[in-house]
């Protein structure tokens, strides 16, 4: 069996790869509005020590509440305007008005350009309507500014995998599994990818 290197990937070398339709949203984000009696706003929390606690976290339960964690610090932009336009852009998609929400998430990214979790909510959005072109621009600015997104990681795995860039998607979920060790879906389609690979070089 062939012995893969798994390299940092890079936005760029996704791009090159992007086509096709694919049917089902990728998970590139977690909706909901922050909450303040959560966890993950206690004072001993911040981003490096809740990556380090994931990093060393094998179970995979303990694994997803340490992620949620993550996400909610992710959805805090620090601005009350921002986080009320992703609430609305939240409400538009359930109710299936997506040029609404995208116009909110537009917004967004233009009031505050250096929070992640606008550019990732957009990525979600524009994959959803088909612009995985816009999709992929919007990770490059999320990994950009959090390279450790692993929402975002994920996300630009599933273009890859409609894509059938089996490669390329593989290094992807492998540098999720480097984040977030206990990620199931990143073990299982690496597993999966790594036999298929195998077998189409025998």
């Amino acid at each position: 069996m062939r012995h893969f290197s798994y390299s940092k990937i890079t936005p760029a070398v996704f791009a090159a790869f992007l086509c096709c339709n694919a049917a089902n949203v990728p998970a590139f984000a977690e909706t909901g509005s922050p909450n303040p009696v959560s966890a993950a706003n206690q004072p001993a929390d911040t981003l490096d020590s809740l990556f380090a606690e994931l990093k060393r976290e094998r179970e995979d339960r303990q694994a997803k509440r340490i992620s949620e964690r993550i996400w909610a610090k992710w959805r805090d932009s620090g601005s009350a305007t921002a986080n009320l336009l992703m609430q609305w852009a939240d409400k538009a998609v359930a109710e299936q008005k997506n040029s609404l929400a995208l116009d909110l998430l537009d917004q967004v990214v233009v009031l505050m350009p250096e929070f992640a979790e606008g550019w990732n909510r957009r990525a979600t959005l524009n994959y959803a309507m088909g612009n995985h072109g816009k999709s992929m621009s919007d990770i490059a600015r999320v990994l950009k500014l959090e390279p450790r997104h692993f929402g975002a990681i994920s996300g630009m795995a599933a273009i890859l995998a409609a894509s059938g860039k089996d490669e390329l998607e593989l290094r992807a979920w492998e540098q999720v599994l480097e984040i977030y060790p206990a990620n199931r879906q990143a073990q299982t389609r690496i597993g999966e990818l790594a036999d298929k690979l195998a077998g189409s070089r025998i």
